[in-house]
């Protein structure tokens, strides 16, 4: 198995396409947001024209009502990943691509729970759930970013309904498969250049349309699609919280602040071979990685 990763805006898809035509493979999606139909322009998903012909699997499986759930992705993932002869994971959602790779369970869920702290979060903050985390399980609490309202009360729940700490069950980094791993390196100038770009671009390929129309599917009420980089912040203008400048704005400020947080998730796993984004040998250099354990 290949796994393509790194931070938004780093070249992935285009590279998983090329590595699937050399290798005769089918690309299976693990950016959480590329998930759900009709978020098309602002995660930047690939159009049939641009996939060459490559089979993509995982695009546009939730409505945007749907709570995302990793064991769920895990499940259809797993499927996929044993059926197909060259299976090729591409995006920069990291427990995603764990769930697919590694050895690695999901603990249950409690929906009256998760309801409760829910609540709290929206009331609270993340912050004060965080606090509470750090009291109860110090090592979950120093993985988990202080503002990661979702991840935090994952754990809270987690660790409430089964009596254990949530750190007994994060990932270790044990594969399933025989996996290469190649990481996009961008330096982080350039790599904010092209989120800026990036955003420029989905502007002007009709973004503000595209979630006006999914506003009227019901994105409001999903909790995770409404939440996505760019859909939260035009939900925001079509509110009239804020400009459609500001939008666009704190669209690039929150990708930036997210590119980072990717970056960071996967130069902590030491199985990633990183390479240079702009290489004029890229495919090459990322085939003879990949030949090594084929």
């Amino acid at each position: 198995m290949v796994a393509i990763v790194g931070a938004t805006a780093s070249g992935k898809s285009d590279l998983g396409v090329e590595i699937a035509l050399r290798l005769g493979g089918e690309v299976v999606n693990a950016d959480s947001m590329q998930l759900y139909r009709g978020m098309d322009i602002g995660t930047a998903k690939l159009t049939p024209e641009e996939r060459r012909g490559v089979p993509h699997h995982l695009l546009d499986v939730w409505d945007v009502r749907h709570t995302a759930s990793v064991a769920e992705y895990q499940r259809a993932a797993r499927r996929l990943v044993e059926d197909l002869a060259v299976p090729i994971l591409v995006g920069g959602s990291g427990l995603y691509i764990r769930a697919a790779v590694d050895d690695l369970e999901f603990p249950g869920t409690d929906p009256e729970i998760r309801a409760r702290l829910e609540a709290e979060l929206d009331e609270a903050g993340p912050d004060a759930l965080h606090a509470r985390l750090r009291r109860l399980d110090p090592a979950a609490a120093a993985a988990i970013l202080p503002t990661n309202g979702r991840r935090i009360v994952r754990a809270l729940e987690v660790i409430e309904f089964s009596g254990r700490p949530f750190s007994a069950t994060m990932p270790s980094y044990e594969g399933l498969h025989r996996c290469v791993q190649i990481g996009l390196e961008v330096p982080r100038p350039e790599l904010d250049r092209r989120i800026a770009l990036r955003v420029d671009r989905m502007w002007a390929a009709g973004l503000v349309a595209e979630v006006r129309a999914l506003e009227a599917a019901g994105l409001r009420s999903g909790r995770t699609a409404s939440r996505a980089l760019g859909y939260a912040q035009v939900l925001r203008y079509l509110a009239g919280e804020w400009t459609e400048d500001q939008a666009k704005e704190e669209t690039v400020r929150a990708t930036r602040r997210f590119a980072r947080r990717q970056e960071s998730w996967f130069r902590r796993d030491p199985r990633v071979v990183w390479l240079p984004y702009d290489a004029e040998d890229l495919v090459e250099r990322a085939l003879d990685h990949i030949a090594d354990i084929m």
